[in-house]
C-alpha cells in the first residue's frame, strides 16, 4: 500500500493557488505515510480489514483482543517518536495554516487535527481509509478517537489531548472545527463524535473567494474599487494602512467627517486596537457611503450584513456573528452591520448581548485590528455592557446645497443643463441621497431615449425607429421626466401603508372664489420657497419645530377639497398620499398611534404630500376623562399634535366641520382654506368645466338652468355629468338635457332627497 500516487490536491491545476498550497500538500503526504504504516501493520496482525460485515458484528476473537488492550490506550501502538512527529511542518505567512495558527492560537497538535479533518474534503479515498482504520465502513470521517489514536502513543497522552476538543479549546471555541455526533447513537461519547472542518476555514485554506453560503441570505460583499486587494487570509489589520493624502469620498462625505475618520483610523493603527464605530441617522443620510469610502481609502473590501434577517434567537445571531467576523477577516474587509436598532429593545436583550460579545477582540492574544461599523437610525444610548471604545457618529440628510450640487453633477454627465430655478425646484422638493439622484437622472435619461425612439419618423432628426439611429441631442431628459424619476426614488414604503393618488386636476378644473384660489397658490409658493426663507434668510435657526407646511381645508362634501389637494400636488410635481381612516383608526388602545407613527416615519423618507380626509376622526377635540378609553384617546391626540409639529413635509387636513377639530391643531396650521357651498354663478361655472372638450353635448343643454335648479356641490355635479354621459352612450347619441335631468334625479335619490324640479331646455321655454 506504499504506492498511493499523488493526492487529489496535488493533481489539480489551480490557476490562482493559495500561498500555503505547498504546506497543505506536504502535510497530506505525511498523513499518507502515517496511514500507510498503520494500515500495513494492522493488516499484518489480522486485526483490521478481513470481515465483510466489519463494524456490524463482534466475534469472540475480536472481543478477546479488545480485552487485552490497555484501557484508554491508542489501538495502533505508535512509538512516541512516530506519534510526536507533526503532520504540519514549519509554516510561515502567507500560508493559510500559519495564519490560522496565529489568529486562533492553535497548537501544533491542533494543526494536525485540522489536516486530518481536511483530508476527506480534498480526496474521497480518505473516507475509505478512515473507515478501514476505524474497523467500520460506515465511519467515513475521522472521529475524535481516530485523531487521538493517530497523534498519541500512550493512554496518558490520549487523555491529556482530549482537552483540545473541550468547548473552551481554540478549535471548538472559534468554530474552526465542529464535533458531529454519530447519528446511529442516541447519546454518543465525545470519542465517537466526527470531525468536521468549518466550510469557511476550508474555503480560506483553498483560496476560495466566494461568500460563505451561511451568509448569502443577509450579507453581501462590496468591492469598493478595482485597485483593492482581493480576498486574502490576511485580516483587515490597520497596521500599515494610512489615510494620509487620500480622498475619502470627496463627492459624498463632508470634509469634517473625512478628517474625523482619518484621525480615528490612524489612532487605531498606532494603538494596535480594533475600531468600532456607530453610524446613526435617517436612511439615505450617507452612512453606508461613508463606510464604502473608508474601505476604498484603506484598500479593504466591505462586508455588509442586515442584522434584521439573521434570526430572532440569540443563538442564531451569535452563530451568524462568528461567521461574519471571520468572513470579514478572511476577505480583508470592513464589517458593516445594518439594522442594529431593533436589537436594543428589552425583548431582544439576549440577542443584543450576543452582538456585544461578538464585538470583543478576537484571537488568543485579543488582537484583531479590524474595523466594525454598526448602523442604525437612533443615537447610541450608553449602557453598562457596551464596548468601552465604541464611537458614535451622527449623520444627517444631504442639505439643499449638497442636493443641488449632486443634481448638477449627475445632469452634467448627461449633457442636460437646467436653469437655476429648475435646479432649485429639484433640490428643494426632493430630499434624495446622492445615489438616488444619480439613479433618478439615469432613469429619466432612459425614459428620454424611449420617448425619442417612439417619436414618429421625420421628427427630432430621426431616420429609423431604433436606438442605433437616435439623435442623442433629442434624447435629453425633459424637466417633467426628471421630476417623475425623482418621485419614483421615494415613497415605496409609504405606498404600502396608504393610498397614492395620481394628480390629474389642474387650475382650470377647480371653481372656487378668487380669495380661495389665491390661498391655494400661496401654499404652492410656500412649498417652493422653503429653501430661500428657512435657510438663506435664516428662519431655520429660529425654529426647532413647526417647520412643516400644515393646511386645513374646510367645507361641505363635494366642494373641491380633494381636487385642491390634487392641484397642489400636480403644481409642485409631488406625489399625493391619501390616509385611509379604516386602516389607521383602531378600536384597540394605542393601535391608532402606532399606525400613525408608521405613516409619519415613512413620510419623513418620502417627498410627498399627506392628505388626511375626514380629519376630525383623527384630530378631534380632547374630551373629559371618564374612563380609560377617554384617557388613551386624549393621549393619542396629544401624540398626534407632537408628530404634526415634528413633520417637516406638507400635510393637508380636510374636514366638513371646522368646530370638530381640537383647537391645538388649528394653532399649529400655517393656513386654513374655506371651501363654501357654490352659489348659482359658481355652479354654472362648475357645469361648464366638468365636461371634457371631446364630450358630445346636444344643443338643448343649458348650464344656466342646471345651475339654477340643481342645487348640489361640485362633486355631485361631476357624478351627474358622468351618469348622463353613460345614458347618452347607451342610446348612441349626444348628451341631452333629458339625460342630465334623469341623472340629476338619480343623484338626489342617492342622497335621500326628493327633487321635483323639472328644468326645461331652450326648446321648451
Amino acid at each position: 500500500m506504499s504506492d498511493r500516487g499523488k493526492t487529489l490536491i496535488e493533481s489539480l491545476r489551480i490557476t490562482d493557488a493559495p500561498p500555503g498550497l505547498p504546506d497543505l500538500i506536504a502535510s497530506l503526504r505525511r498523513l499518507d505515510a502515517l496511514l500507510d504504516q498503520l494500515a500495513g501493520a494492522a493488516h499484518a496482525k489480522g486485526g483490521v480489514g478481513a470481515a465483510a460485515l466489519r463494524g456490524m458484528y463482534v466475534g469472540p476473537e475480536e472481543a478477546a483482543q479488545l480485552l487485552v488492550r490497555t484501557p484508554c490506550a491508542p489501538p495502533f501502538n505508535l512509538a512516541p517518536g512516530e506519534a510526536g512527529a507533526p503532520l504540519v511542518g514549519p509554516v510561515a505567512p502567507p500560508s493559510g495554516l500559519s495564519l490560522l495558527q496565529s489568529w486562533f492560537g492553535l497548537s501544533p497538535f491542533d494543526l494536525d487535527v485540522v489536516v486530518i479533518a481536511l483530508a476527506p474534503e480534498l480526496d474521497l479515498r480518505y473516507e475509505r481509509l478512515y473507515g478501514y482504520l476505524q474497523d467500520d465502513v460506515t465511519r467515513r470521517r475521522a472521529t475524535v478517537d481516530l485523531a487521538l489514536s493517530l497523534r498519541t502513543s500512550s493512554a496518558e497522552e490520549k487523555m491529556a489531548r482530549l482537552a483540545h476538543f473541550a468547548p473552551d479549546a481554540p478549535l471548538i471555541r472559534h468554530a474552526v472545527l465542529h464535533l458531529l455526533p454519530d447519528p446511529n447513537q442516541a447519546h454518543p461519547p465525545l470519542l465517537a463524535h466526527y470531525l468536521k472542518l468549518d466550510p469557511q476555514i476550508i474555503g480560506a485554506l483553498l483560496g476560495h473567494g466566494g461568500l460563505d453560503a451561511r451568509l448569502a441570505s443577509f450579507c453581501r460583499f462590496v468591492d469598493p474599487g478595482s485597485d483593492l486587494a482581493g480576498p486574502s487570509l490576511a485580516g483587515p489589520s490597520l497596521a500599515g494602512s494610512s489615510l494620509a493624502g487620500s480622498s475619502l469620498g470627496q463627492g459624498q462625505v463632508n470634509p469634517e467627517l473625512r478628517r474625523g475618520l482619518r484621525a480615528l483610523v490612524e489612532h487605531a493603527r498606532q494603538s494596535h486596537r480594533p475600531l468600532t464605530l456607530h453610524f446613526h441617522g435617517p436612511p439615505g443620510a450617507g452612512k453606508f457611503e461613508a463606510a464604502h469610502a473608508l474601505a476604498a481609502e484603506l484598500g479593504l473590501g466591505l462586508l455588509r450584513a442586515d442584522l434584521g434577517r439573521t434570526g430572532e434567537a440569540a443563538a442564531e445571531l451569535d452563530a451568524s456573528m462568528k461567521v461574519l467576523r471571520r468572513e470579514a477577516w478572511l476577505k480583508n474587509a470592513i464589517l458593516y452591520l445594518d439594522g442594529v436598532d431593533p436589537l436594543r429593545g428589552e425583548e431582544r436583550a439576549a440577542s443584543f448581548g450576543s452582538l456585544l460579545g461578538a464585538l470583543s477582540p478576537l484571537g488568543a492574544a485579543g488582537q484583531y485590528g479590524g474595523i466594525t461599523v454598526l448602523s442604525g437610525r437612533h443615537p447610541w444610548v450608553p449602557a453598562r455592557d457596551d464596548p468601552s471604545d465604541l464611537i458614535s457618529i451622527a449623520f444627517g440628510r444631504l442639505d439643499f446645497a449638497a442636493r443641488r450640487k449632486s443634481w448638477q453633477a449627475s445632469l452634467s454627465e448627461s449633457g442636460k443643463d437646467l436653469t437655476d430655478q429648475e435646479f432649485d425646484g429639484l433640490a428643494g422638493r426632493f430630499r434624495l441621497t446622492a445615489e438616488q439622484i444619480a439613479q433618478a437622472v439615469a432613469s429619466a435619461r432612459s425614459q428620454a431615449l424611449w420617448r425619442a425612439a417612439t417619436t414618429p419618423m421625420g421628427e427630432a432628426g430621426l431616420t429609423a425607429p431604433n436606438l442605433a439611429a437616435l439623435n442623442l441631442a433629442a434624447a435629453k431628459p425633459a424637466l417633467s421626466e426628471l421630476f417623475a424619476a425623482a418621485r419614483a426614488q421615494s415613497g415605496h414604503e409609504l405606498a404600502r401603508l396608504v393610498r397614492r393618488i395620481k394628480p390629474k386636476q389642474t387650475w382650470r378644473d377647480i371653481v372656487v372664489p378668487q380669495d380661495q384660489t389665491a390661498q391655494l397658490r400661496e401654499i404652492c409658493d410656500q412649498a417652493r420657497l422653503r429653501q430661500l426663507v428657512y435657510e438663506d434668510w435664516g428662519f431655520d435657526r429660529k425654529l426647532s419645530i413647526g417647520k412643516g407646511l400644515g393646511t386645513l381645508f374646510v367645507g361641505p362634501p363635494g366642494t373641491g377639497k380633494t381636487m385642491a389637494a390634487e392641484i397642489i400636488a400636480g403644481e409642485l410635481e409631488l406625489d399625493l398620499y391619501k390616509i385611509d381612516l379604516s386602516q389607521v383608526v383602531s378600536k384597540y388602545i394605542g393601535e391608532t398611534s402606532k399606525n400613525l407613527d408608521r405613516i409619519f416615519t415613512a413620510a419623513e423618507r418620502t417627498n410627498a404630500i399627506l392628505f388626511f380626509d375626514e380629519a376630525d376622526a383623527l384630530f378631534g377635540k380632547r374630551s373629559e376623562v371618564k374612563d380609560s378609553h377617554d384617557r388613551y384617546a386624549n393621549i393619542e391626540i396629544g401624540y398626534l399634535l407632537q408628530k404634526m409639529e415634528e413633520y417637516e413635509g406638507i400635510a393637508i387636513l380636510a374636514t366638513n366641520l371646522r368646530q370638530n377639530l381640537d383647537d391645538a391643531f388649528l394653532r399649529r396650521l400655517q393656513s386654513i382654506v374655506e371651501f363654501p357651498f357654490p352659489d348659482e354663478e359658481y355652479r354654472r361655472c362648475i357645469w361648464e368645466v366638468t365636461f371634457p372638450p371631446e364630450a358630445p353635448l346636444a344643443e338643448d343643454v343649458n348650464f344656466a338652468i342646471l345651475a339654477q335648479e340643481v342645487k348640489l356641490a361640485g362633486g355631485n355635479i361631476k357624478n351627474i355629468a358622468l351618469t348622463a354621459a353613460f345614458y347618452a352612450a347607451a342610446q348612441g347619441g349626444k348628451i341631452r338635457m333629458e339625460d342630465l335631468i334623469r341623472a340629476a334625479r338619480r343623484e338626489h335619490q342617492k342622497l335621500g332627497r326628493i327633487w321635483d324640479s323639472k328644468p326645461r331646455g331652450p326648446s321648451q321655454e
